[in-house]
């Protein structure tokens, strides 16, 4: 299967806004070609333009497995190989008493953000371990959450949890085929959908603070090194935060 190019391949799930966008377009700057996948074609359209030649739109649902499997084919008959994936698409839920939350929407972030990302991790071990030369790297977006949860954020975290499993488990699965994974973990990156964050959030108290934030364009530094480094070597967990966030102590 010819490949269009000996560049390295990455592909960002999610890569439409937020920590996806700003990921691919440092992956393009370090001269990856990048595939771009996420529901809408229109904000991965404007990603690609701000990107440049070597970025690719193929939208994708990630929880649905013939939509992952169609992606991962045009991959495959496109590169002859994949280097880098990104799992980052993701979802939340409203912040309410578990009680009152109705369960399609657990259904929901349970089938994006573990589900979408167990699917897209499969189909890249299976390309990445029958590629020649044969490896990758799994970089999963994982969460603050997957270590200690907000008020009220019951599917979040349990999924959040549940990726902190997988990325372990396939860091231990994928030796034998040269595949590393990783998983960083993100504390308050601001972007469109975090920005409610600044007015005030729901602190483990009881009470509502308004919270500090960083610059999204450090998590996607923090992404191109992990993905940077040989083989050889993996970061297996980084926690990149808004310095003085209410994560670390009592509060």
């Amino acid at each position: 299967m010819a490949s269009e190019t000996t560049s390295k391949i990455a592909l960002v799930t999610g890569a439409g806004s937020g920590i996806g966008r700003a990921v691919a377009l440092g992956l393009l700057k370090d001269g990856y070609h990048v595939v771009l996948t996420g529901r809408r074609p229109e904000p991965l359209a404007a990603v690609a333009q701000a990107g440049g030649p070597n970025a690719v739109v193929i939208p994708a649902d990630v929880r649905d497995e013939h939509s992952v499997q169609a992606l991962f084919d045009q991959i495959e008959q496109r590169f002859g190989r994949l280097d880098v994936l990104f799992n980052n698409a993701g979802v939340n839920a409203p912040a309410v008493p578990m009680d009152e939350l109705p369960v399609e929407r657990w259904k929901d972030v349970i089938d994006t953000n573990v589900t979408g990302v167990y699917l897209c991790a499969r189909a890249a071990f299976g390309l990445m371990r029958r590629q020649n030369p044969q490896g990758g790297r799994i970089i999963n977006n994982g969460s603050i959450s997957a270590h200690a949860p907000r008020p009220f954020s019951c599917p979040y975290t349990a999924s959040k949890h549940a990726v902190l499993g997988l990325t372990k488990t396939i860091a231990l699965d994928g030796r034998p085929y040269n595949i590393v994974c990783s998983q960083i973990d993100i504390g308050n990156a601001l972007t469109d959908l975090s920005a409610r964050m600044t007015q005030g959030v729901r602190q483990a108290n009881g009470t509502m603070a308004s919270e500090p934030m960083m610059d999204v364009a450090h998590v996607a530094e923090a992404v191109r090194y992990m993905a940077g480094l040989p083989l050889s070597t993996n970061v297996l967990n980084m926690t990149v935060m808004a310095s003085q966030m209410p994560f670390v102590g009592r509060g």
